[in-house]
C-alpha cells in the first residue's frame, strides 16, 4: 500500500465528518481510506503534536505494480490447457513423461521396492552435504563413465549432487559464469526450451548451431560442423548425450567421431547433457557411448544427469553435474567451487531420490530388475513409434516420406509441423503438442496411433 500524510487543524474538522467517525480513527472514501491519529504517533519518527489530527492516506496501489504477468511455460502450459479440455479423443503429447499403453503414470516397481526397504531401515532425514549424498555421487559417475574409466580410478571427476537436471545444468552454469568470463556457450537450433532460460538466468551468452534440416527432417550435420568450426576457440559446445530433445535425431558413431575431432581443434570444451540414460535405447551403455567417447580421447568435460526419465524420480529432482578434468587436483577445485556456488542456491540437495538412486546402482539384484524395466520402457516407446509410421504410411495418399519418424530415437519425435499446424492439431483434434513440432511418443498408447495419424495428416496437408 502506498501512503501519504496530511495534517488538518483539530479545531476545525470537516463538517460532514461525525464525531464518531473522527474518534474511531478511520474514513472510507472509495477505495482510499482516511486515518486520524490525535495522539499516536509512528515510534521510528520523531514528532510533536501541536493540536492537530494527523491523517494518513492509504491507497490500493501495489509497490509491485510495475511487474508484469509472466508468459505461460510453453511445455508445462501445455498440461493445463489439456485439464481443461474435456473432449473424449484428447491426447497430451506436450510434457516428456512416461505413461502407460493406458495412458496413466507409471511408478517402477524397482522404485517401490527401494522405497519399503529405506523404510523398513527407518533412514533418519538430517541434512545432507552441499555436494550431496556420498553413495550417490560415486555410483552416477560410475553409471555414466563406467566404474572402471580411468577418470574415475584416478579421481578425476568433481561430481556434485543436483537439482535433476535442470539444477544441474544451473549449477554449471554459474560455474562457467564465474570463471570463464565471457565464454559463449553453443546451443544446438532447436532444444530443449529451458537452456536458453537457464543460461539467460547465469547470464551466460549463448549462441546457436544449426543442427535440424527441415528438409530432410533429419541432422544438418554438415552445418553443426561448420558453425562448431566457427566459434571462438574455447567456447563450450552444449550436446545431447543421446535422444536429442526435441528432435529425437541422434548423430551416427562417426558424426560423433567427427564431432569430437572439431571440439579438440578448436579447443572448445564439450558440455552434455545427459538426460535419458538408458530410457533412449535400452541400454545404458549404449546411451552413455557418446559421453565416453570423449572422456577417452583424454579431454576435460562437463555432464548433467537426471533421473527423471529413466528411474521416473520426475518429482524427486534427483541428478548430478560431473566434471571431468585433467588432473585430481584440478577436480577437487572445481567440487569446492561448485558446493560454493550451490550454498547460497539451495544450501544442500533432497535425500529420498539420492537414496533411492543409491540402493537401486548399488544392489545388484536391484540394478537387475531396473535395466529390465527400462527396457520394457524403451521397447513400448519403440513400438508405439512403429504403429505411428505404419498408420501414417497406410492412411496417407499422398507419397509422402514418414521414415524420419522411425529413424528418430528416445520419446519424441519431431513431426517437421509448423505453429500454425500445431494449433490446428489442437483445436480441432485436441491433441496437446508445443508449438515447435515435438510429440511426447511417451504420452501415445498403441490404441492411439491411428487418431494422432488422421490429425497429422490433415494438419500437414491442409493448413498451412
Amino acid at each position: 500500500m502506498a501512503s501519504s500524510v496530511l495534517s488538518l487543524p483539530s479545531a476545525t474538522p470537516s463538517a460532514s465528518l461525525s464525531s464518531y467517525e473522527i474518534n474511531k480513527g478511520k474514513l472510507n472514501l472509495g477505495n482510499t481510506s482516511l486515518c486520524f491519529n490525535k495522539e499516536k504517533t509512528n515510534p521510528f519518527i520523531k514528532t510533536k503534536s501541536f493540536g492537530r489530527i494527523s491523517m494518513v492516506l492509504t491507497s490500493n496501489v501495489s509497490r509491485f505494480e510495475g511487474i508484469t504477468m509472466a508468459p505461460p511455460d510453453p511445455i508445462l502450459g501445455v498440461s493445463e490447457a489439456f485439464k481443461a479440455d474435456n473432449h473424449e479423443l484428447k491426447l497430451n503429447l506436450g510434457v516428456g513423461a512416461y505413461r502407460t499403453e493406458e495412458l496413466k503414470p507409471y511408478v517402477l516397481n524397482v522404485v517401490k521396492k527401494a522405497d519399503k526397504l529405506l523404510l523398513e531401515r527407518g533412514e533418519n532425514r538430517e541434512y545432507l552435504p552441499i555436494e550431496g549424498l556420498a553413495a550417490f555421487n560415486k555410483v552416477t559417475a560410475e553409471l555414466l563413465f563406467g566404474a572402471d574409466n580411468p577418470v574415475i580410478k584416478k579421481q578425476r571427476v568433481a561430481t556434485v549432487q543436483g537439482l535433476s537436471g535442470t539444477g544441474s545444468l544451473r549449477l554449471a552454469a554459474a560455474l562457467i559464469e564465474r570463471y570463464f568470463p565471457g565464454a559463449k556457450v553453443l546451443i544446438s537450433s532447436p532444444t530443449w526450451g529451458n537452456h536458453k532460460n537457464i543460461f539467460n538466468d547465469a547470464g551466460v551468452p549463448w549462441s546457436e548451431y544449426r543442427y535440424y534440416d527441415p528438409k530432410t527432417v533429419g541432422l544438418d550435420f554438415e552445418g553443426m560442423i561448420a558453425d562448431i568450426k566457427a566459434a571462438s576457440d574455447g567456447s563450450f559446445i552444449l550436446l545431447h548425450g543421446c535422444a536429442h530433445n526435441p528432435t529425437g535425431i541422434d548423430p551416427t558413431p562417426e558424426q560423433w567421431g567427427i564431432i569430437a575431432d572439431v571440439i579438440q581443434e578448436k579447443n572448445h570444451i564439450p558440455f552434455f547433457d545427459i538426460a535419458y540414460q538408458g530410457f533412449a535405447s535400452g541400454s545404458l551403455d549404449a546411451d552413455a557411448a557418446s559421453v565416453r567417447m570423449f572422456v577417452a580421447r583424454g579431454m576435460e568435460v562437463i555432464a548433467a544427469q537426471s533421473y527423471s526419465k529413466n528411474l521416473g524420480l520426475y518429482a524427486e529432482r534427483i541428478g548430478a553435474i560431473n566434471v571431468v578434468c585433467s588432473s585430481p587436483d584440478a577436480a577437487g577445485r572445481v567440487k569446492s567451487q561448485l558446493k560454493r556456488i550451490a550454498r547460497p542456491m539451495y544450501s544442500n540437495p533432497p535425500v529420498h531420490g539420492a537414496r533411492i538412486v543409491a540402493n537401486i546402482v548399488g544392489d545388484s539384484a536391484l540394478f537387475k530388475e531396473w535395466n529390465a524395466e527400462m527396457e520394457m520402457m524403451a521397447g513400448r516407446i519403440k513400438n508405439v513409434r512403429h504403429k505411428l509410421f505404419d498408420s501414417l504410411s497406410s492412411k496417407d495418399k499422398s507419397g509422402k516420406d514418414w521414415s524420419f519418424v522411425l529413424k528418430q530415437i528416445g520419446m519424441f519425435s519431431f513431426t517437421g509441423l509448423n505453429k500454425v499446424q500445431c494449433d490446428n492439431m489442437t483445436n480441432k483434434w485436441h491433441v496437446y503438442m508445443t508449438k515447435d513440432g515435438r510429440i511426447s511418443l511417451a504420452g501415445l498408447s498403441l490404441a492411439k496411433c491411428e487418431y494422432l495419424a488422421d490429425a497429422i495428416i490433415d494438419s500437414y496437408h491442409n493448413v498451412s
